[in-house]
């Protein structure tokens, strides 16, 4: 073989070795959503929510590890339910241990796809960015921090995109998890708190779930629980604007840079 091919063999199987991860990881959040096991999942805590709180009443520890790693897993899958689970551990944990477990858990499962993303295709991206993108990856790496905790603080941004755009923008481990940290905090400890009263939510949609499921089928019906009774408007403006806060360094930081040009 010449050097040339033996060049391209490695070169091919170094970005192989790179994709696997998250390969890996699409196929999983593929395989999940298909066969509905996150749906499947929320249904079974409901049909065995009585269960559930005596193990936790005689089991706590175990539970809180039981649930951080569930919950872990679902942030690195991207799945949508993480908010659902968020007051059913306050409901079953307790709002203050169960807000902290989530935050914990979500940062180490938000830090596990960003590490993948990173390492798959954040070098890569870096590598052939143009002039638009590098200049994009390096405003973002300058002010990571305040635009992490942004995105974080403010609802429009969907979970799973916060999660994989720092990866493919160059953003720091250390800032990435601390913005991650804190970011989430508020957002999370409100639905926790909410959480507390969230097992007659539960029941009454399970009954509702049950009666169509008698009327037509399991097939033919779906476990729907309303978020939006847990949640203010007010609250969520509240949360966004922290997030504006957050931004408050970038801005006097370019109004400085503005007036020293000037």
């Amino acid at each position: 073989m010449s050097e040339r091919a033996q060049t391209t063999v490695s070169s091919s199987a170094g970005w192989l070795k790179r994709i696997l991860p998250l390969a890996i990881v699409a196929g999983l959040i593929a395989l999940t959503i298909s066969q509905g096991w996150h749906t499947s999942l929320i249904i079974a805590i409901a049909e065995n929510l009585q269960s559930l709180q005596a193990f936790v009443a005689e089991h706590r520890v175990a539970a809180i590890l039981a649930y951080m790693t569930l919950y872990a897993v679902v942030v690195t899958l991207s799945l949508p339910i993480a908010s659902i689970l968020t007051p059913i551990g306050a409901m079953l944990i307790g709002w203050l241990v169960g807000g902290l477990a989530t935050v914990v858990a979500a940062t180490l499962g938000a830090t596990a796809i960003f590490l993948i993303a990173k390492t798959s295709l954040g070098e890569a991206l870096a590598a052939r960015a143009g002039p638009w993108l590098g200049k994009l990856r390096d405003g973002f790496q300058e002010n990571a921090l305040s635009y992490l905790l942004f995105l974080r603080l403010v609802p429009a941004f969907p979970f799973w995109l916060v999660n994989l755009a720092p990866a493919l923008l160059g953003v720091k481990l250390r800032d990435y998890v601390v913005g991650t940290f804190f970011g989430i905090i508020p957002g999370t400890f409100a639905y926790s708190y909410a959480g507390k009263g969230f097992e007659s939510v539960i029941v009454a949609a399970y009954g509702d779930y049950e009666a169509c499921v008698t009327a037509n089928g399991a097939d033919n019906c779906t476990l729907s629980l309303d978020l939006t009774t847990l949640v203010t408007r007010d609250l969520v403006i509240a949360i966004a604007a922290l997030g504006v806060v957050a931004l408050i360094p970038v801005i006097i930081k370019k109004l400085r840079a503005h007036r020293r040009a000037a």
